[in-house]
């Protein structure tokens, strides 16, 4: 999936509306990520399961 696929981005509630934010698509098989300022460039590429465990770590602090 490429950021410039018709897909439906979503953007957290909870942005700041500074610009400082990314944005979610989901698909049958695939969560993608994009940076909302850059709208038209690549998007990062997930399995469901790999990023429900990246939302765990963010969730739990466990980047360190």
């Amino acid at each position: 999936m490429t950021a410039t696929n018709p897909t439906t981005w979503h953007k957290s509630s909870h942005s700041s509306g500074n610009g400082e934010c990314v944005e979610v698509a989901v698909t049958s098989g695939t969560v993608a990520v994009r940076d909302s300022k850059n709208p038209q460039g690549p998007a990062l590429q997930f399995t469901p399961a790999a990023f429900a465990d990246f939302l765990t770590a963010v969730t739990h602090d466990n980047l360190r």
